[in-house]
């Protein structure tokens, strides 16, 4: 089940009872014990503060899976989070206890090829919290490598330690896709990852941005964070050429870079249609798992497509963002919610429903 604990049926009675949010069914969580492993001499054991809910938490709660990844036995849910260390093993020299970190949450094998060539997030063995048949970090405690758990400077909050790891999508994007002082971006989608990649591009230097969406609100809160202009679009896919001239007039000039942040045939067709002639489009977003684009125009205007799957050394950079102030994640944090089990299903209900919703966060 991977580093972060053992099935509950594992657990004797007698000891002290770790908690933690179980994703047992179809729509159904239940906090239950979740009895740690014993700490290695290169672990740290967590304390859990601060936990949010991600888009792929609730896939699974919704569907009993995500892409490829499919839930067959009970599993701890949860991914973004940061808390206290309580305990550190024998041969970690870098962490005490009380020391405040934000976790990275994939455990990489360090020895495949990918690894070797640090490209450690395509590990093909990654153990990825809450990724079947991984246990997930919503729980009161948790055993982590100590590498993989990030010291905060007093300025940053576990919060916003939590909020390292959804940041992280949009810190990598912006390096695979060289966002600089000269790069005008489009983000397609102003979801939360949309919302954090617009957030990272502004850091990493882009003069403007402009973001899309579907809905009044998000665009909203896009503009309340810093979009320099905002589009609201259709789902119809006949409107595209039409809303690709209303992007390039907000622009006010050509798009460098798009992100396509929801991964649809219609957004990832825009971005491709409204990119200039030898940018580049990132598909950062995965709403489809297959798409029809325009991707033969987009060629011969040499216009690449790039690919990114979740983050690689990232954390370090996130923490100075939010330490220095360039990037201020707290307007993210929409609802806050204890661990009850009440709770705990009021949380993924209110993410579930979207409206004013951005990012749900647990305080353990």
């Amino acid at each position: 089940m991977g580093k972060g604990g053992k099935s509950h049926e594992e657990t004797k009675s007698g000891e002290d009872e770790n908690m933690a949010a179980w994703l047992v069914g179809l729509n159904t969580l239940k906090i239950q014990p979740f009895k740690l492993p014993p700490l290695g001499p290169h672990d740290a054991r967590v304390r859990m503060k601060a936990v949010g809910i991600c888009g792929s938490d609730v896939h699974y709660l919704k569907t009993m899976r995500c892409a490829d990844f499919v839930v067959k036995e009970p599993m701890v849910i949860g991914h973004e989070c940061a808390g206290i260390i309580e305990e550190v093993g024998s041969e970690v020299k870098n962490l005490v206890p009380g020391d405040h970190v934000a976790l990275e949450p994939g455990i990489s094998c360090w020895r495949c090829d990918l690894c070797k060539d640090g490209r450690y997030n395509l590990c093909p063995e990654m153990k990825f919290f809450a990724t079947p048949p991984v246990h997930g970090s919503l729980a009161h405690q948790v055993v982590h490598p100590a590498d993989l758990c990030f010291k905060l400077p007093d300025s940053v909050s576990l919060e916003e330690g939590a909020m390292c790891e959804p940041l992280s999508v949009g810190v990598h994007a912006c390096r695979r896709a060289n966002i600089g002082p000269e790069t005008n971006v489009l983000v397609m989608g102003a979801g939360p990852i949309g919302l954090v990649t617009m957030m990272a591009a502004r850091a990493f230097g882009a003069p403007r941005i402009v973001i899309v969406d579907v809905d009044d609100n998000r665009l909203s809160v896009a503009k309340n964070l810093g979009a320099d202009g905002i589009v609201k679009v259709s789902t119809n896919m006949q409107d595209v050429a039409e809303e690709v001239e209303r992007i390039c007039k907000a622009m006010g000039g050509g798009v460098d870079v798009s992100f396509d942040c929801a991964g649809f045939n219609k957004t990832m067709s825009t971005a491709l249609s409204a990119t200039r002639a030898g940018g580049r489009v990132c598909l950062v977003g995965m709403g489809h798992h297959e798409m029809t684009v325009p991707l033969t125009p987009a060629a011969a205007r040499e216009v690449d497509v790039i690919g990114i799957f979740r983050y690689r050394n990232t954390w370090p950079l996130c923490i100075e963002f939010l330490r220095s102030g360039k990037i201020d994640v707290k307007p993210l944090i929409t609802h806050r919610f204890g661990f009850s089990q009440k709770e705990v299903e009021e949380a993924f209900e209110t993410s579930a429903g979207g409206g004013s919703a951005i990012k749900v966060m647990f305080n353990l």
